[in-house]
């Protein structure tokens, strides 16, 4: 798994119980992912691997869950993350093998 992308995360120079918080205080964590340049490469981490608490990529485990109800098929976040860059970037559409 690479995960060069967490050196560039703006999260790495918190402590990480400030991350892990329940209630109100996820709001907090929440905010943090705003600006941050990976934040969308936290989040397929947090998807591919279920993990189960605290703010990745700006969403809840609660939000995480529900998102992963939703897209049921979704058998690689990351593979379709980089299939949308590619897209976005020029390259083809995203196949269903992408997304599936």
């Amino acid at each position: 798994m690479n995960e060069r992308w967490m050196v560039s995360a703006l999260c790495r120079t918190v402590h990480p119980d400030d991350l892990f918080v329940e209630g109100a205080a996820q709001n907090q964590a929440k905010a943090l992912c705003t600006g941050c340049p990976v934040k969308a490469e936290c989040l397929a981490h947090a998807l591919d691997g279920r993990i189960e608490h605290g703010v990745w990529g700006g969403m809840t485990e609660r939000e995480r869950r529900a998102l992963l109800k939703r897209r049921p098929t979704v058998q690689s976040w990351v593979r379709l993350l980089d299939a949308a860059r590619r897209q976005h970037d020029g390259g083809a559409a995203p196949s269903k093998r992408d997304c599936a």
